[in-house]
């Protein structure tokens, strides 16, 4: 009898094998089933593990330093001084109600003004620097950042006392002034407002430069062209196209300038005079000449609250950012 080959070329068939069923999976090993035994740890839970043994000792150091002096500072605000100045804990709200006195209220406005003024200064000077490294630098960016950053890695105060001397009544810049008949022989920038402002705006300008140019380094070039073509001019594709994409960098910029220009007291003991005092100047003498800790410990609480409003302001401005770039 002769036997039918199959259409696919396979095993021929039988006519005994009629009523059999054939698939192309005849013949093949079963697959075996999945392991459900208790799986290995992915790199990903290793290396989780592994910054969380990292943190510990940098949240140990900062709970012991940093918040637990916060913790008695702000217990030491409702405390007393005895006779010889020494503080003692208490429940006294007497330091608390002298922050509405008006020698308090106007350091504290002043402090803030000076502040203000001195991130919308940073701004204003800082984005055109900025700008011009990120977008013009080409490969001399590293080179232009780096001269400006290495000049302030010197001491603070060592860098306030040379621009003091720059800003002194016979220093450099007013004597160039007079001579090109633009200040007069009375004017003077030192013990003066402008002249605080200014320290404030020299020590704290580079913290608004490094933002703005991370931002403008991160924006994507083709948008400033595509803003050229929809809005024209330059100056309308700044205000709608570079501006809003370098907004975050422009936050974090002025939130770095303002919290510790808000508390500074070099530049106001330096370059200004007892009508420009800061609420820094004002800690400072609080605890050490004036002895008196809990009124100290009161007023940096108030610095800290105005400065954490600040923070918070920052953060949801942030959060809302971060929620429409997801849109």
């Amino acid at each position: 009898m002769a036997l039918r080959t199959r259409p696919d070329g396979g095993k021929p068939l039988n006519p005994s094998d009629r009523g059999k069923s054939s698939s192309p999976t005849d013949g093949a090993k079963p697959r075996s089933r999945p392991h459900r035994g208790k799986s290995r740890p992915g790199p990903s839970a290793a290396g989780t593990r592994l910054w969380t043994w990292l943190m510990i000792p940098g949240t140990l150091w900062m709970t012991a330093f940093l918040i637990a002096s916060l913790v008695l500072v702000a217990a030491l605000a409702f405390g007393t001084t005895d006779p010889l100045g020494n503080p003692q804990f208490g429940l006294n709200f007497d330091n608390i109600a002298a922050m509405a006195e008006p020698v308090y209220r106007a350091v504290l406005l002043r402090s803030l003004g000076y502040a203000l003024l001195t991130c919308a200064i940073c701004l204003l000077v800082a984005y055109p620097v900025a700008y011009a490294i990120a977008l013009h630098g080409g490969r001399y960016k590293n080179l232009l950042i780096a001269a400006i950053v290495v000049p302030f890695f010197a001491n603070y105060l060592v860098r306030m006392y040379g621009w003091s001397v720059v800003l002194s009544d016979d220093g450099p810049l007013l004597r160039t002034l007079r001579a090109t008949g633009l200040a007069d022989g009375d004017a003077k920038i030192l013990q003066t407002g402008p002249g605080v402002v200014a320290g404030l705006v020299y020590g704290f300008i580079v913290f608004m430069i490094i933002p703005l140019y991370a931002a403008l380094e991160r924006m994507d070039v083709s948008l400033i062209e595509a803003g050229r073509d929809l809005y024209g001019g330059p100056l309308r594709t700044f205000f709608f196209v570079t501006l809003p994409a370098t907004r975050q960098g422009a936050a974090a910029g002025c939130v770095l300038v303002f919290l510790p220009a808000m508390g500074d007291f070099v530049s106001a003991q330096l370059m200004g005079g007892p009508d420009q005092i800061m609420i820094g100047n004002l800690i400072q003498d609080k605890f050490f000449q004036g002895q008196n800790w809990p009124l100290g410990s009161a007023l940096t609480m108030l610095m800290m609250a105005v400065l954490f409003v600040g923070m918070i302001g920052y953060l949801r401005r942030t959060r809302k950012d971060e929620a429409e770039a997801v849109r």
